[in-house]
């Protein structure tokens, strides 16, 4: 896969941006073509810019109105990638840390046939749209993937199914109204994301009917503002990971915590699966976050050590002097929730 610039005289716009480009990208072979009787032959004309590839069109000709660096690599990392990207180790790195920041996900079994009875119709859809949303194919029968479904809060019986993703709006995610996967609802899908109508698809677990049972209550994304946002009360919520080492070392505390205040009708000592559930006003990046939720809607973050002691008086002095957005410290390095390279 090799990109030309046909340029017989260097010192133009067009080529000083071409070679500005070449020498941006790493991973992508450029070449200058300089002789007018090689241009001619290679059937191409001066300042044109042209892609030779080895699959789906071999040819591909840069058509842009404008000549601008940023457009330029953004349309040959476009063009060096398949209309639909399988997912792998090998391409991960290239769907991630690419120029096109919204995924089209579409979860596939390849044991069921779902590459070849959908990804066909589907392509045409992809490529209408490739410049500002990357197709990504999920084969939802590789054992390495499945993370990715539990990111996404789906079961193996919601495949074949499609799922949008937004890198740089803290990889909010959007379902599509049908679960139907054909080009019709692709396109809808796709469009009604750009009119800025569809709202993003958080996880929720069902809320238990025992949630507040016991003097630590359950909150989930379906009761969190009600419970959290009450002004009679003050709302302590740790959100933890059930594989998080130390959330796991905190609940004894986190325990004994709830059963001093158990009796005050005033405070409301609570916990959440933040890799369960998601919040649209609250982004979790680390484990265990402890937040106090304040009567007039104020919300301070424990930093302390977490001791009884020091949770305790936190809450009663409702985190006085604690600071609104602290830094993940290096202890709890180890229990950042992932980020979209480890998906």
């Amino acid at each position: 896969m090799i990109t030309f610039g046909f340029f017989p005289d260097q010192a133009t716009d067009k080529a000083k941006a071409f070679l500005n480009v070449a020498g941006l990208v790493d991973d992508q072979v450029f070449a200058l073509v300089s002789d007018e009787k090689l241009i001619e032959e290679l059937e191409a004309e001066s300042g044109d810019v042209v892609l030779f590839k080895n699959f789906e069109e071999p040819r591909v000709k840069y058509d842009a109105k404008e000549f601008d660096e940023d457009l330029l690599k953004t349309w040959v990392f476009v063009q060096s990638m398949p209309t639909i990207v399988e997912f792998s180790h090998e391409t991960a790195s290239k769907i991630f840390g690419g120029q096109i920041k919204y995924h089209l996900l579409l979860f596939l079994s390849k044991k069921n046939g779902d590459f070849e009875k959908y990804l066909d119709g589907l392509k045409p859809v992809a490529k209408n749209y490739r410049d500002k949303i990357m197709a990504v194919a999920i084969d939802t029968d590789e054992d390495d993937h499945q993370r990715i479904l539990e990111f996404f809060g789906m079961k193996k019986d919601e495949v074949p199914s499609a799922r949008l993703i937004a890198l740089e709006q803290d990889m909010a995610k959007y379902k599509p109204a049908s679960s139907e996967l054909n080009a019709n609802t692709i396109e809808e899908f796709i469009q009604s994301f750009f009119a800025g109508t569809l709202k993003q698809h958080l996880l929720s677990e069902e809320l238990p009917e025992d949630w507040a049972a016991k003097p630590v209550k359950v909150l989930v994304a379906t009761n969190f503002d009600e419970v959290v946002f009450d002004t009679k009360k003050k709302v302590l919520v740790e959100f933890y990971a059930p594989w998080c080492g130390h959330c796991k070392q905190l609940v004894p505390i986190y325990d004994k915590l709830g059963e001093h205040f158990s009796a005050d009708e005033d405070v409301v000592i609570a916990k959440m699966d933040a890799t369960a559930n998601e919040l649209e006003h609250t982004k979790i990046t680390s484990f265990p976050t402890i937040k106090l939720y304040t009567k007039d809607n104020q919300v301070r973050e424990y930093n302390g050590e977490r001791t009884l002691a020091g949770l305790t008086k936190f809450v009663e002095t409702e985190g006085e002097g604690a600071e609104p957005t602290p830094a993940v410290s290096e202890d709890d390095e180890d229990n950042e929730a992932p980020s979209r390279d480890e998906l």
